[in-house]
């Protein structure tokens, strides 16, 4: 209710479950139950919010004005489908809880999800909702108050390795230049020497390149460093490199720098929390916003997780190798722990386009065609956007000339 109501609509509530209380009220209201009261707004509920635990069932889609929801309500509900009950279902990521197979990282698949399944996971399908909720309440009460709220984006820059080359140390360097001589990847030995005479900047190295592009066009920005030692899927410079320490305390001179958890932490609190504490270190600041790492989210523990670990912000939520709004929403919310049947003090700020779900795609134009779908989504509900994009890749001309590309996209996005 709050996240509809207060975060999406900016309408004031309060609630009762007094009948008299809610008979005297001359205002506007709205009763939540199997009948009406009197003429009030009236929404038939669904059992889902009245049951404890999880219960496998599946969603019979439909159409509302051209808009899909799941959990009819009938004849007499003044919409037609519970939007209370169903906004839950996905902003709890109650599928994530029921029975379903994870890919090699152990991560929820997006072809699991209904709203993959049923086309609707590039509509912020919550926010369209309670728009039009608001449209169906201002015809019975055309004098109900809303706060107007205003779109945002946020470019968020995953930076799990910062350098491809430089800051290496030695036997890592040998280590590469022998992998590469192997695989008879010349261009790749040449391009690292370039760097490692001081010929040539390292190709991720663009730090300067973004933090100049962000300054100029006004955006908002996040860095998020992995500050983890070498493992199987964490290889970035040690976290003893002074140099690779100054990188970090310049960027967030500039720029908002949270924590990239390693992919190690991910059932390990202390090593997450020894992680978050190493890089508070760095930075002089407090750490509370994080990412882990290839977007792992196990719900609920991987928030249980971060809360124990005192974060206060989380900026998971989404999918890697597909554009859309996995939660159902462009607004952030708290979590709700359904197994604990409570709402916990962490915020899950989701994002919808991550650079990776793009290079599938054939063209920068196919890209940018794509990517203007979601924002206008995103923008009609006045909603956040944020797209992930890492410092690897926008050093890469891998298909497209990415830094390019992200030229053009914060230019016209930011606004």
């Amino acid at each position: 209710m709050k996240q509809i109501f207060t975060r999406i609509l900016g309408v004031d509530v309060t609630y009762t479950t007094r009948v008299e209380d809610f008979i005297k009220h001359s205002g506007p209201k709205i009763t939540y139950t199997r009948q009406p009261l009197q003429n009030e707004f009236f929404i038939r509920n669904n059992d889902l919010l009245f049951q404890s635990g999880i219960n496998d069932f599946s969603l019979t889609i439909e159409s509302w004005e051209g808009v899909p929801c799941f959990f009819r309500t009938g004849e007499r509900s003044n919409l037609p489908f519970d939007i209370f009950a169903a906004g839950f279902f996905l902003l709890s990521r109650y599928e994530e809880y029921q029975p379903h197979v994870k890919d090699q990282h152990g991560r929820f698949p997006p072809t699991e999800s209904a709203a993959y399944r049923h086309n609707f996971l590039r509509i912020p399908i919550v926010d369209v909702w309670a728009y039009k909720m608001l449209e169906k309440l201002k015809e019975r009460f055309p004098d109900i108050e809303t706060k107007n709220r205003m779109y945002g984006y946020t470019s968020i820059i995953d930076v799990t390795t910062s350098h491809e080359y430089a800051h290496r140390g030695l036997l890592r360097t040998v280590a590469g230049i022998a992998l590469d001589t192997g695989r008879f990847r010349f261009r790749r030995i040449s391009e690292r020497l370039a760097v490692l005479l001081g010929i040539k900047q390292d190709p991720f190295n663009n730090f300067g390149k973004l933090i100049e592009l962000h300054q100029k066009t006004g955006v908002n920005s996040m860095f998020f460093f992995q500050f983890a030692d070498y493992s199987t899927y964490d290889k970035n410079v040690s976290t003893e490199n002074n140099k690779f320490r100054y990188l970090i305390k310049w960027v967030a001179d500039y720029s908002t720098v949270s924590l990239a958890a390693s992919y190690s932490s991910f059932h390990d609190n202390d090593l997450l929390k020894n992680e978050k504490n190493r890089l508070s270190e760095v930075i002089h600041r407090p750490v509370n916003y994080s990412r882990m790492r290839y977007n792992r989210v196990d719900v609920p523990g991987t928030y249980q997780n971060l809360v124990e670990a005192e974060f206060t912000d989380d900026f998971t939520m989404g999918y890697t190798h597909e554009i859309g709004f996995r939660a159902g929403t462009c607004t952030p919310f708290y979590f709700y722990d359904i197994a604990m049947e409570e709402q916990q003090p962490i915020k899950v700020h989701p994002f919808a386009i991550h650079d990776y779900a793009l290079l599938d795609l054939k063209s920068e134009e196919v890209m940018l065609r794509e990517i203007d779908a979601v924002y206008d989504a995103v923008k009609k509900v006045n909603g956040q956007l944020k797209t992930v994009f890492s410092n690897e890749l926008l050093g890469s001309r891998q298909k497209v000339n990415w830094l390019e590309l992200y030229s053009k996209l914060i230019g016209k996005y930011h606004v």
